[in-house]
């Protein structure tokens, strides 16, 4: 991967060879590396060492979980807040493994929706609950620094499975409680 950033620094009409540049090709293919882990994290084992049976069918939500991800069109950044929420059939799982499931898929090359929709199915199927809901709010930078260049606008995207797509008032339960401060 180094040789290829260097060709790249070349392209851009630098070089590479200069003192502030030398190490640059190993610092990105470092920082690519890590944010782009999620291709060897295995959502599978993220979940299942942490499920439990319990007799529990109210809402869980876990809300304001930060992520990071990588515009797959231009390799840029987005970042923002994952809500994620879903009715347990007797199953629940260990609350930090939704925050880890987040990580996982957005830690690859990524579009907003899916990632919405891969954390939500993923959820679904292995949980088997009665509904899961993911909102995600975030900012790109493919949109801010390039392109049309608008600073302050935000993507929304949701995934609503099961009661939560089926039940409005479950579906407002879950609007009501993201959008209460902490």
């Amino acid at each position: 991967m180094e040789e290829q950033i260097r060709f790249i620094l070349k392209s851009i009409g630098e070089d590479p060879d200069r003192e502030g540049l030398l190490k640059t090709p190993a610092r990105v293919a470092e920082a690519l590396t890590f944010l782009t882990r999620g291709y060897q994290m295995d959502p599978d084992k993220v979940i299942n060492d942490a499920v439990f049976t319990e007799d529990y069918q109210e809402m869980i939500v876990q809300k304001d979980i930060d992520f990071f991800s990588l515009c797959e069109h231009h390799l840029l950044p987005f970042f923002g807040k994952a809500h994620v929420a879903y009715i347990p059939h007797h199953r629940i799982v260990g609350v930090s493994k939704l925050a880890r499931l987040v990580d996982v898929y957005a830690r690859r090359l990524q579009v907003q929706e899916r990632l919405t929709n891969q954390i939500a199915t993923t959820i679904m199927d292995k949980l088997k609950p009665l509904g899961v809901a993911v909102v995600i709010e975030a900012e790109h930078l493919c949109m801010r620094m390039r392109g049309v260049e608008k600073q302050n606008s935000q993507i929304i995207t949701s995934t609503l499975l099961g009661a939560f797509r089926s039940r409005q008032e479950t579906r407002n339960e879950f609007m009501n409680l993201i959008r209460q401060k902490g």
